[in-house]
């Protein structure tokens, strides 16, 4: 297990609703993701970074100092550093140094799991690489394992840009195909109104917890930032008979680099295509208010911020019913549940069968007799009051959701 020291640069001007204690602590966690264990936390106060050294030099040569005291095999900032302050750190200091974008792209690349998060987390690391490459640079002299060796890239010395440049020109033709087959899939999905809802929420808010607790998925779970990397989408059937899926979808991040956003839009397209978004807040968490803002910035840069959404204050179970009051008094309209306990998923349910498109209305239905897939959707769908056979048609009263309805008027 490496042995990692943490950075956290505070800036003395910058107004934000994050503390640096609070983002230091957001840290260790991701460093727990990853599977190094820190020995060491640091907090450095600077007017504005350094452009050569990021938090200066004699601060570097204390890390430097304390990294040979302590065996300390990686030091990892909490900001985005420059290729010349990463290599310029890592002159002094004498041990691995990465930033915060790098200790994603790690987390990420250990949770991809189907090909195509595969291929979108090497097309994020060469991305991240290529602007950084500088003939005997920094990423190009580190053959070793661990944090920030994982992936593309950093296993042989003779790779250039040129051969980079060339791989992310392949890894997004790989993408566009993915995406046109995924888009095949959901236009077959929205041919017989199967309403899509979008499972979002900040990382290790509960999401997959709660998945499982509505689906019997089984999806993998942890204590852990970013457990879910792919897209997963489960089927479940509404007390009115409509059949819904949920999409999970990975979990978003405080000041999540935009160009991961942009690098993840294949995986983050069930978002964007949804009918409804189901926000998870975790509300044990003392930044839960900071952390739907959060959510709300990776939405407004998907285009996605003025979707139908349902908020659900999850983890109830952890915190005191007072808190609970005041939490859901605070957060307009949102339900509050525990997805591990599964307490109030009645009332959770009840607000999506309330969504327009699900909401059940009597219709009565002509069908020529040899529309028999229709009929069978219909019964699937809804509920067959009555059915009667004239001529060669079948006149059915039912109650159908009214967006199901729709779909079945085109197919007559």
């Amino acid at each position: 297990m490496e042995k990692a020291l943490l950075v956290t640069l505070k800036l003395k001007r910058k107004n934000t609703t994050w503390r640096p204690e609070e983002k230091a602590s957001e840290l260790v966690q991701l460093v727990k993701s990853s599977g190094a264990e820190v020995v060491h936390e640091m907090i450095a106060a600077r007017d504005v970074p350094s452009a050569t050294f990021f938090i200066g030099k004699g601060k570097a040569e204390e890390i430097s100092l304390l990294c040979a005291e302590k065996n300390i095999s990686v030091v990892i900032f909490n900001n985005d550093l420059t290729g010349t302050q990463q290599k310029n750190l890592e002159d002094i200091i004498n041990v691995k140094t990465i930033d915060r974008t790098q200790l994603i792209l790690d987390i990420f690349a250990r949770r991809a799991k189907s090909n195509e998060g595969k291929i979108q987390v090497e097309l994020a690391q060469l991305l991240y690489l290529l602007p950084r490459l500088a003939g005997t640079g920094i990423f190009l002299s580190r053959l070793g394992g661990g944090i920030g060796a994982r992936g593309p890239g950093e296993q042989k010395l003779e790779i250039d840009r040129r051969r980079i440049r060339g791989k992310i020109t392949k890894l997004k033709k790989d993408l566009d195909k993915l995406s046109m087959q995924r888009s095949t899939r959901r236009k077959q999905r929205a041919k017989f109104s199967l309403l899509t809802i979008a499972i979002v929420g900040y990382t290790n808010s509960g999401k997959s917890t709660l998945l499982n607790a509505l689906t019997g998925s089984g999806v993998y779970t942890q204590d852990g930032l970013f457990s879910t990397l792919d897209p997963i989408i489960k089927s479940f059937v509404l007390p009115n008979n409509q059949k819904v899926l949920f999409a999970d979808t990975v979990g978003f991040l405080n000041e999540l680099p935009h160009h991961l956003i942009e690098s993840f839009k294949a995986t983050l397209e069930e978002v964007m295509y949804a009918d409804v978004l189901l926000h998870i807040v975790d509300i044990s968490h003392p930044k839960a208010k900071e952390m739907e803002k959060a959510v709300f910035g990776v939405l407004a840069e998907l285009g996605a911020e003025e979707k139908p959404m349902i908020t659900a204050l999850n983890k109830i179970d952890m915190v005191s019913e007072n808190e609970v009051r005041r939490l859901t008094r605070e957060f307009k309209d949102a339900i509050p549940i525990s997805a591990l306990k599964k307490m109030n998923f009645q009332d959770l349910i009840d607000k999506i069968v309330l969504h327009p498109g699900n909401i059940v209305k009597a219709y009565t239905i002509v069908l020529p007799q040899h529309k028999a897939s229709l009929i069978s959707l219909i019964h699937e769908k809804g509920r067959v009051l009555k059915r009667e056979y004239r001529d060669e048609n079948v006149h059915l009263e039912v109650q159908l959701p009214a967006s199901f309805y729709e779909k079945i008027k085109k197919e007559v």
